[in-house]
């Protein structure tokens, strides 16, 4: 068993709190004010991985302030005023610490992933301002507060344990202080890249020797023009009947409000990015010894064939390469050579679509891959002389109903009756990601797939979290309104309500001018309490639910609705 533990901590002026969960001993631990059990604590578990939500930037350099004996209130003042908590003394540079922070590859704040959960998001009653020593009641308070923190820290790491697994898998390729860095970090430590100082030519790109183009020549010609060598410039054309937008980020086209029963099928350049970077010399010029990316490629592939968990980490190596590239900040920023890969990339899958073009009709184009459908059998000489000559790989996926709104929204029905979906409107939803009406959602994908009207889909569902809608604010805005009543809370879960409720709004910092929280009712009712096993009340607007999904599926479908 691995020995990890759970953690969060609340900080006053006059006092500090830690609550603790052990996994192995199932058991809480709540530190107050004891400077020298917090020490004995740490010294007890120095060497397991203490895991917390946006630790890494906090809580970990409250706890370090303790034990190297600093006020860790002052620490807590410089981090929440914008400052990097290991920037305060060097101190903290002498206490291991091996933190994982849950919040690693997540976008929102706890509290965020709490209400989609249907969990309670009830802030505490105690203001962090106070200037005093806390009454007993108001510590009491407090620990129950960050005991819920911590509990819920604890189920999105499960949500979301696949991510741990991979960063363990890391660490084996690396040193075990290494679990804190980002995917990112480690793969340039992996890769042993050296960072370089000059990165000025970033545009200056050619193209890959195999490419043959005819008839979209001028799609290659357009990257070589200077005067498009720049991130805000797009190429907009007609490529096989489809309308299609070329960029430095990516190809993409779609047939937009698109129904298609029949057989269709899915081309996908196996590991685009990095095959190409193998293929065409186009790893970072920072990795010296750029056979070390193909060994991890090709072990990874032995150990996808022998079920080695090992693959994962490695898989996670090889595509987090391209991404770091483009980041200022990793030792593998090469955007020069991130440029020429997405530019092969794109030129490349235009080369076998110019091919396939009067074999097939297009029905999308994407960054790496392609869904055809009318297609015949001179398809399949086209695609092995392809392959053959770029040395990439296609892997082939059958799917027999296409519903389309654009690149970015459809629903795909495979062969095996099973859905492949992507889009804000039909995803598959998650419990971490549950939290922005997901009845509409639901209704339809129903309606899409089953053809089962709308109403009746929402009119049946009497579950309220299917109807919650997750806010929160961040940024330029410092406070909640709900009618006229500021609220404590900085997220709220809301549902659409009747015609005599408020609406909610936000407060801007400095003009102090209150605005609409985007794409809530005009008419809300808030529940932060726990709402798991929650019917609706009397007072829900289902009809604004019902109108949402009409709407989006008339954006789906278009004329054909």
């Amino acid at each position: 068993m691995i020995d990890i533990l759970w953690f969060d901590c609340e900080v006053f002026s006059h006092d500090w709190l830690f609550v603790f969960a052990e996994l192995k001993t199932r058991s809480f631990v709540t530190i107050k004010n004891n400077i020298k059990e917090l020490k004995d604590y740490y010294e007890k578990h120095k060497y397991e991985i203490w895991a917390g939500y946006n630790s890494k930037n906090y809580d970990t350099y409250i706890l370090k302030a303790i034990l190297s004996g600093h006020d860790p209130y002052k620490v807590s003042k410089f981090i929440i005023g914008g400052e990097q908590g290991f920037n305060y003394t060097d101190d903290f540079r002498n206490i291991t610490l091996y933190t994982y922070d849950v919040y690693n590859t997540l976008n929102h704040s706890l509290k965020f992933y709490e209400g989609s959960l249907g969990d309670s998001i009830e802030e505490s009653s105690i203001s962090f301002d106070i200037d005093r020593k806390l009454t007993d009641e108001e510590l009491q308070e407090v620990e129950t507060y960050c005991r819920h923190d911590v509990e819920e820290t604890i189920k999105v790491f499960f949500e979301n344990l696949a991510d741990f697994e991979a960063q363990l898998g890391l660490v084996k390729l690396t040193r075990p202080q290494y679990i804190s860095k980002t995917q990112t970090q480690m793969s340039s430590i992996i890769l042993r890249a050296e960072k370089q100082d000059d990165n000025q030519d970033e545009f200056n790109i050619d193209m890959p020797d195999t490419l043959k183009l005819n008839k979209y020549k001028y799609v290659a010609d357009w990257y070589m023009d200077y005067k498009n060598k720049s991130y805000d410039s797009s190429l907009e054309t007609n490529v096989a009947g489809i309308n299609t937008v070329f960029a430095w980020g990516g190809l993409h086209s779609a047939k937009e409000h698109y129904h298609y029963k029949g057989d269709i099928l899915l081309m996908d350049v196996a590991s685009l990015y990095p095959s190409l970077m193998i293929r065409y010399n186009l790893l970072s010029r920072s990795v010296r010894k750029p056979e070390i990316y193909k060994e991890l490629r090709d072990q990874r592939i032995e150990y996808k064939r022998q079920h080695n968990p090992l693959q994962l980490p490695l898989k996670l190596v090889l595509n987090k390469t391209y991404g770091a590239m483009k980041d200022k900040n990793n030792d593998l920023y090469d955007p020069r050579q991130a440029n020429r890969v997405c530019v092969y990339g794109q030129l490349l899958l235009l080369d076998l679509i110019e091919k396939l073009e009067p074999y097939c009709d297009l029905i999308q184009s994407n960054t790496d891959g392609i869904f055809i459908a009318n297609y015949t059998d001179e398809i399949k000489d086209i695609v092995t002389e392809w392959q053959s000559r770029t040395g990439l790989t296609l892997e082939f996926t059958k799917a027999k109903e296409l519903w389309q709104k654009d690149v970015n929204n459809y629903i795909l029905k495979l062969e095996d009756d099973t859905l492949k979906t992507k889009g804000a409107y039909v995803k598959e939803l998650t419990p971490l990601d549950y939290a922005d009406f997901p009845i509409v959602n639901i209704a339809l994908t129903n309606k899409l797939v089953n053809d089962v009207p709308i109403e009746e889909t929402i009119i049946k569902n009497d579950n309220l979290i299917d109807y919650q809608m997750v806010c929160k604010i961040t940024g330029k805005f410092d406070a909640i309104f709900y009618g006229d009543k500021q609220l404590n809370e900085k997220c709220v879960r809301v549902f659409a309500g009747d015609d005599s409720l408020p609406n909610i709004t936000k407060r801007h910092t400095e003009t102090k001018v209150l605005h609409k929280i985007s794409n809530t009712p005009d008419h809300v009712f808030i529940d932060n309490s726990n709402i798991h096993g929650k019917l609706v009340p009397q007072n829900l607007n289902k009809k604004f639910y019902i109108n949402m999904a009409n709407k989006r599926l008339k954006e789906f479908l278009g004329n054909e609705e």
